[in-house]
């Protein structure tokens, strides 16, 4: 069985599944499975005194099942609380007599309640740390005549370095105060500043937000933000601050509009006006495989013109290359890279910057979680091939280096050690969970040897083999083990007028069926028979099935 009967904490019975009907089945399919199974479970059809105890359990875990889903109020609690919410001796979580619609209300209400309760405990931490690092005696080193100056190491110096950090700290539903603080130094000079903004949520379209500042570079800072969605596809930002100096003070001001152009794609037009004024326009389409933006900018120091694409690789490490050209009257950059994740939590990327006259670089960012680190190193002032080549493959061999030798077996490892961990948790509950399988495969037997002289006798449907759990497919992977049981008596069983159906639950909780590998991704597989012709079919865990299908048929050649 799916569950032992009295180890809800480990693991809660998935009634549907033990049913094997769909979560949105009517109250007559509920009535026909659960008629079915009292057949096969009833304990009169037994006379061996522990296969009628054992029919005895399967047939109450069969009937508590049905009295639940075939009561809308209890359903409803069951479908959103599980097997807790029906728990009397523990905690009601709403009166019974309250109908299925006031019983989701109620769960909407606790869950904004819990939401708020972790809203109040939510710092949302966010950091980044930039590390500039001079290379270009790698590439553009001095001549030098004098013996003990040639030939010497290339000097590779940290020219510059920033660190910042901000914390939020919810105060209401509504209010948010933001602490933020950053340290600079470049060459020897630095300085620090620290700013503290309270951000209030002032309608369903907007948010407004003062923001002050003190720093040992530019002084005090004073600034509002205002945010407002002026219709569903369009919103604009404005902001304004005085920045006080020894200087006087400089007033600064950003506006920026925005609008849906489609579903994909937005319009941005910014608007700055104070030490650096400028004009941006921007089209950004952003789609599940792309990441396409052009953008103008008019201004003073700084135009351009510039655009970038980045194209979204569908694998599980989200792999990602990009490139861009940026042309304006400071020169002309090209850039390109790719960024992979390595971890759960962690995403690595590597850009190369070639431009006249800003020479060559490498940027290299990792982020782990909320924070990030970013590394750009300056690798010469000129347009060195050499630096290019070594800037573009550099790079790429030390990640497949790193990801060889370092990072996937640390990976595997965790993973094998996290699954062992689950195991060993819960290796108690899937040794009851075997035994309450095998006592209703033996219960089932009668049944399925009737099953079996009924589909006969019309070339119906033959299980002939069925395995269920991990099976290994991959060539890359022969030194693991296939982790699967027999389920062809419980398949067997489940067939009716030669046709056999599976919803789409876990067939771990299937009348037979346990679950072989807790943790890992499982199949079944099944070979069969229908009209004397030979059928084979691998479906996943979570997939519904349907037997028998032409496209499931054998090949008499194969």
């Amino acid at each position: 069985m799916a569950c032992a009967l009295d180890d809800d904490d480990i693991c809660n019975d998935d009634y549907y599944s033990l049913l094997n009907v769909r979560r949105e089945a009517t109250q007559e399919e509920l009535k026909a499975a659960y008629r079915r199974l009292c057949m096969l479970y009833h304990p009169d059809k037994h006379r061996d005194p522990e296969l009628k105890r054992q029919a005895e359990q399967l047939f109450n875990l069969v009937h508590e099942a049905y009295e639940v889903l075939s009561d809308p109020q209890a359903r409803a609690i069951y479908d959103i609380y599980g097997k807790r919410g029906l728990d009397v001796e523990g905690w009601e979580v709403v009166e019974r007599r309250r109908s299925p619609a006031e019983i989701r209300e109620e769960y909407e209400r606790l869950q904004k309640e819990r939401e708020e309760r972790r809203l109040q405990q939510r710092t949302n931490p966010k950091g980044m740390i930039s590390v500039g690092i001079d290379a270009t005696d790698l590439f553009d080193q001095y001549e030098e005549d004098y013996e003990d100056v040639a030939g010497g190491v290339p000097h590779i110096e940290i020219n510059k370095m920033h660190i910042s950090q901000s914390i939020e700290a919810p105060l209401t539903r509504k209010d948010t105060a933001i602490l933020s603080g950053s340290l600079s130094t470049h060459n020897g000079n630095g300085g620090g500043t620290i700013n503290l903004a309270l951000r209030r949520v002032t309608s369903a379209k907007g948010w407004s937000e003062i923001e002050l500042g003190a720093g040992d570079t530019h002084g005090p800072l004073f600034g509002m933000k205002i945010f407002r969605n002026l219709t569903p596809r369009c919103f604009v930002t404005a902001q304004c601050g005085l920045q006080f100096s020894s200087r006087g003070i400089r007033p600064g001001m950003t506006t920026v509009l925005a609008r849906h152009l489609d579903k994909n794609t937005m319009g941005y037009l910014q608007w700055r006006w104070g030490v650096q004024s400028s004009m941006n326009t921007s089209v950004v389409r952003d789609t599940k495989s792309s990441h396409f933006t052009f953008a103008v900018q008019l201004g003073i120091p700084h135009t351009f013109m510039m655009m970038s694409y980045q194209y979204k690789f569908q694998d599980e490490d989200q792999t990602k290359i990009k490139g861009s050209v940026k042309s304006g009257f400071f020169g002309t950059v090209v850039e390109y890279g790719a960024e992979r994740k390595i971890s759960r939590h962690s995403v690595v990327g590597a850009t190369v910057s070639v431009g006249v006259p800003q020479g060559v670089s490498l940027k290299i960012k990792l982020n782990r979680a909320s924070q990030t680190y970013f590394f750009p190193i300056h690798l010469t002032d000129q347009l060195l091939p050499s630096a290019v080549f070594y800037a573009t493959v550099g790079p790429l061999v030390f990640y497949l280096a790193i990801q060889q030798l370092v990072i996937r077996p640390y990976v595997r490892a965790q993973k094998e050690q996290d699954l062992e961990k689950q195991r060993e948790s819960s290796a108690s509950n899937i040794a009851k969970k075997k035994q309450e399988a095998e006592a209703a495969v033996l219960l089932m037997q009668e049944s399925v040897r009737r099953i079996i002289e009924a589909e006969e006798s019309r070339m119906g449907l033959i299980i002939l083999n069925a395995w269920y759990g991990k099976f290994v497919t991959d060539n890359s992977k022969k030194h693991e083990r296939a982790k699967v049981i027999d389920v062809t008596v419980p398949l067997q069983c489940l067939v009716k007028d030669s046709k056999l159906i599976l919803t789409e639950a876990s067939k771990s909780g299937l009348p037979g069926f346990y679950d072989p590998c807790v943790g890992e991704e499982k199949s079944l597989k099944v070979l069969y028979q229908f009209r004397g012709v030979m059928h084979q079919v691998l479906s996943g865990d979570k997939e519904p099935l349907r037997i028998p299908k032409q496209s499931h048929r054998i090949d008499a050649d194969t």
